[in-house]
């Protein structure tokens, strides 16, 4: 797919622009309106912004923060730095003052492309703690017009000046097109901060050439070409998006196109209508929580036929998408329920067009995978680590399980170590920990291998891998039955209703819960029941929310008791925490991956109330506001217990 010497995605960006020259590289939703980019035209915005950005000072080696949303002006900050041959670094836009001057300081920044006036207020406010930044630049000018500060830029003035030098004096042009050619695949391509699920973050050095052969490697597998489109909503820091998005459109040559803004997202996408498509299993969470509330809304007749088809579609709807053996009677009524129910529902989400689509981040709900898969949704998953850029395995089309991650991607090699943890090598595989050699050899097993810290084997059956969960946060009941938090957790969250679960368990008799409604599905239930409320902590407390939610616990339970190992892991206590475990309060990662040492340290009291058989339990916790001041939280919490578990087999038990 790509090229012999485009090894860097400047060259690659060259390649694009002569070869796919009118097709569009980046659309983008702008006051109600798409905007498009064809190749050749933002080769041409990018050599100005280069250009620009060359004469304000930035060279060779140096680091540009980049914060923000999907927005092109901030993927072209990418771009035109890594022309120069200087190194971005992109932060989570949602990160506090205090983490982003954290990345900033450690990654030694001196300059900073970001989205608007709240970037630029949030660097101002940690200026004295990045003293090298020289020059901050910005692509929203709204509220900005009256800072007097000669080092903010708005992005466009500092692309129109480039363009300026670049008509009137050839050498500029010239020095650009020597700083493509000097670029080496073996440079420093971007600095990827790791989400810090079990401790600070680290700064991941990618190479140009490891990301473009990793991204090589799976557009071959995926087939993906020009001819696609793919909805670029996914933060910029996280490297789901600048595998997904950046590198693999780079290689193929198709467009990305950039929501109005991250809330509208999923309403954007139905006009947009991508061909390939990645969602953390969040997403599909959230879309099948609007699914729901609108069916709860429906008529009878609507909700009867809904539910009838849903039925259909679970039957019949995988062996169809995989092309097994149908019935035909089975096929006729499939058929029936695509035209009623299937089709609608798929536009109505903005699927109706994804010829592929991944899901990773964490484990998906295996009812909840299948859910979209009955759909016709030809969704995958797949495995991987900000250190592997990205990929480790894949399903490949056909060979699609819920309880499997795929087996390694080509050119990747898989091993599990003796403790059970994967451990893999990669084209991708990062050059090391930024400024942290110690970490990198830690991360490194003596011949070479990446060390993933996941809990996992290969299925004799199928070949695939299985991820167990985190190694470290698997472990065992008091009397030795297994204990799988993330499994548990995932089955609880498939239902809407809850929108994160956090299970205990490891070393005690029981398995116990923290859980956090999800506040719109829970609110729209009771709006239709007739609960005043005035907060979601009014709700979360509410006795007829854990009535509601007991159920939910109940058909959990069912589901363990079947399973062989994991019998004697069933929830016997449960409550509802006051408030959303939050990224801000350092309770999830900002990939929204839960903290969970973190969080039984902040919720002790919960914790040793769920094990002491207290009826209730009083908690007191610190939040952070939006606009940075923290305040505190104080309540008293309910605990629900469950029926007494279901008989388990001995074989559930550690032997």
């Amino acid at each position: 797919m790509t090229d012999a010497g485009a090894d860097t995605f400047a060259k690659l960006l060259l390649r694009n622009a002569a070869r796919f020259a009118d097709r569009p590289a980046m659309r983008h939703k702008d006051f109600g309106i798409w905007h498009t980019w064809t190749w050749a035209q933002m080769l041409a915005e990018v050599r100005a912004y280069a250009a620009g950005l060359s004469r304000l000072g930035i060279t060779r080696g140096d680091r540009i923060a980049i914060v923000g949303a999907n927005r092109p002006r901030l993927y072209w900050s990418i771009m035109a730095a890594q022309m120069l041959g200087a190194i971005p670094v992109p932060v989570y836009a949602d990160a506090v003052a205090d983490e982003l001057a954290f990345v900033l300081a450690h990654a030694d920044v001196r300059f900073a492309a970001v989205q608007d006036q709240e970037q630029v207020d949030k660097l101002l406010s940690v200026s004295e703690r990045l003293p090298v930044i020289a020059h901050v630049l910005y692509d929203e000018p709204r509220g900005l017009g009256d800072y007097d500060n000669t080092s903010l830029h708005a992005i466009e003035h500092v692309i129109r000046d480039g363009r300026a030098a670049l008509a009137a004096d050839a050498a500029l042009g010239r020095l650009l097109d020597d700083e493509i050619a000097a670029g080496k695949g073996s440079d420093v391509s971007i600095i990827l901060y790791t989400s810090g699920t079990t401790g600070v973050s680290k700064g991941v050095m990618l190479s140009a050439a490891g990301c473009i052969a990793a991204a090589s490697d799976t557009v071959a597998f995926d087939r993906l070409d020009e001819n696609d489109t793919a909805l670029a909503y996914l933060p910029l820091a996280w490297v789901g998006d600048h595998y997904l998005n950046y590198a693999q459109g780079f290689v193929a040559g198709f467009c990305m196109a950039c929501p109005e803004t991250s809330e509208t997202a999923l309403a954007d996408i139905r006009e947009i209508g991508p061909t390939f498509f990645f969602a953390p299993p969040r997403v599909f969470e959230q879309m099948l929580t609007r699914v729901t509330i609108r069916m709860e809304d429906a008529g009878r007749l609507k909700r009867a036929l809904f539910e009838y088809f849903i039925g259909v579609a679970r039957r019949y709807g995988e062996q169809l998408l995989d092309r097994r053996a149908v019935p035909i009677f089975g096929r006729l009524l499939y058929a029936l329920g695509k035209i009623v129910i299937y089709a609608p529902l798929m536009n109505a989400l903005g699927l109706s067009r994804v010829r592929v689509a991944y899901t990773a981040g964490e484990a998906i709900g295996p009812e909840l995978f299948s859910f979209y898969r009955s759909l016709g949704l030809n969704l995958k998953q797949l495995y991987g680590q900000t250190e592997a850029f990205l990929y480790v395995t894949a399903q490949p089309d056909g060979q699609i399980f819920s309880d499997t991650v795929g087996p390694a991607v080509p050119n990747v090699a898989l091993r599990i170590a003796d403790n059970g943890e994967v451990q893999f090598r990669s084209p991708g595989m990062f050059v090391g920990y930024f400024r942290d050699e110690a970490k990198t050899a830690e991360a490194l097993t003596p011949d070479g291998f990446v060390k993933t810290g996941d809990a996992g084997f290969v299925d004799p059956a199928t070949g695939h891998l299985k991820i167990v969960d985190r190694a470290k946060d698997v472990g065992r009941l008091a009397d030795g039955t297994l204990f799988a938090p993330k499994y548990i957790e995932n089955k609880l969250k498939f239902f809407p209703n809850i929108r994160e679960a956090v299970a205990f368990g490891d070393g005690r008799p029981f398995v116990a819960v923290l859980l956090n409604i999800d506040l719109a599905a829970v609110g729209d239930w009771a709006e239709r029941n007739a609960i005043a409320y005035g907060s979601y902590q009014e709700l979360a407390g509410d006795p007829r929310v854990y009535d509601m939610l007991t159920p939910h616990v109940a058909e959990v339970n069912r589901l363990l008791a079947a399973e062989k190992v994991l019998a004697g892991a069933q929830i016997r206590r449960f409550l509802v925490l006051p408030k959303e475990l939050d990224p801000d309060d350092g309770e999830l990662t900002r990939t929204q991956k839960v903290r969970r040492s973190f969080v039984a340290e902040r919720y002790t009291p919960l914790v040793t109330a769920l094990y002491d058989g207290s009826a209730e339990a009083t908690i007191a916790t610190e939040v952070t506001f939006e606009d940075g001041r923290r305040g505190t939280i104080a309540a008293r919490v309910r605990i629900r217990d469950m029926p007494a578990p279901r008989d388990t087999p001995m074989h559930g038990k550690a032997a």
